[in-house]
């Protein structure tokens, strides 16, 4: 009976959390489940980066069907939302790849760490797309957090890892664009579950004709690494959804950067990757602006507070 009370106490505490901390709590649960498919994604093997791409977002195209069956709504873009979609994909997609490619090149908390540059591509876009003027302390944070991403990249003649590096810039810059285009979506009411499913189907057909190019045969265990990483994505995507539902991004958006220290640990204990001292710098710096820029943001009242 004792047992029961205190599972029952546990679970009567977690329902009584404010909306802040079940929002932080799903960010943290993104934020793992998206360094364990890096994880996951490099533990695979010399598999196509394509096929590893199709797998991740098979396994996502899948759960989020079946959600929106359950939901009882119907599978439908709105009107004026089908540009803002294609172009969601597009950039989702190619960020994607990039990410997993550099993944398999790259230490995986740096392809993290660049991928984690997205919300700073998503303030320079939103300007032309969004019409959206920044503030000058979201510009000086943007030109700190680039100043760290090359500490990262370390763009000289000497570093084998320039290209990859450059190419998971690319993936924190495609993903930035994509969110970008998310939010104009929600400004027009689409739904999540549509918007997600759209990415998740665009994302895997496009990788089919790759994948019947250059088709590697799976072993049993690549196979249970592609579909756990799979696994873990969606927990990513459907944790980081859940997350901005319960509380405002400038509330909790900081934390997802627990994605970069969820990797660097899961790197140095089972991959035995450590990153390098200027790898490390550039870490603090890119974490340590957002961190500044999100206390700042948390001073600033929303539109309708008084």
């Amino acid at each position: 009976m004792r047992i029961s009370t205190g599972s029952w106490s546990f679970w009567d505490k977690l329902k009584t959390l404010s909306n802040r901390s079940k929002g932080i709590i799903c960010i943290l649960l993104a934020a793992l489940g998206f360094s364990l498919m890096t994880f996951f994604v490099r533990i695979s093997g010399d598999v196509p980066t394509m096929e590893k791409a199709f797998f991740r977002n098979a396994v996502a195209a899948v759960v989020s069907f079946f959600l929106l069956l359950r939901s009882g709504e119907r599978f439908a873009v709105k009107k004026g939302c089908k540009r803002d979609i294609f172009f969601r994909c597009i950039f989702g997609t190619s960020g994607l790849i990039a990410n997993f490619y550099a993944v398999d090149k790259l230490n995986i908390a740096d392809a993290n760490m660049l991928n984690k540059l997205s919300p700073f591509f998503a303030i320079l876009l939103s300007i032309p797309i969004l019409r959206e003027k920044p503030k000058k302390i979201d510009i000086l944070a943007v030109v700190v957090a680039f100043t760290g991403a090359l500490l990262i990249i370390r763009p000289s003649g000497e570093n084998l890892q320039l290209v990859p590096a450059l190419i998971g810039l690319y993936g924190g810059f495609g993903a930035g664009t994509a969110y970008v285009f998310v939010r104009r979506l929600g400004k027009k009411g689409e739904r999540t579950p549509v918007i997600v499913l759209c990415f998740s189907l665009f994302s895997t057909f496009v990788t089919i004709p790759f994948i019947l190019m250059d088709f590697v045969m799976l072993t049993p265990m690549q196979l249970l690494c592609l579909v756990l990483a799979g696994v873990s994505a969606t927990l990513g995507q459907f944790g980081i959804t859940s997350a901005y539902k319960f509380a405002p991004a400038k509330e909790i958006s900081v934390f997802d950067y627990t994605q970069v220290i969820f990797a660097a640990l899961i790197g140095i204990m089972f991959l035995g990757e450590v990153p390098t001292p200027l790898s490390f710098a550039g870490y603090f710096i890119i974490i340590g602006v957002a961190v500044l820029r999100w206390l700042h943001n948390l001073k600033i009242p929303e539109e309708g507070e008084g």
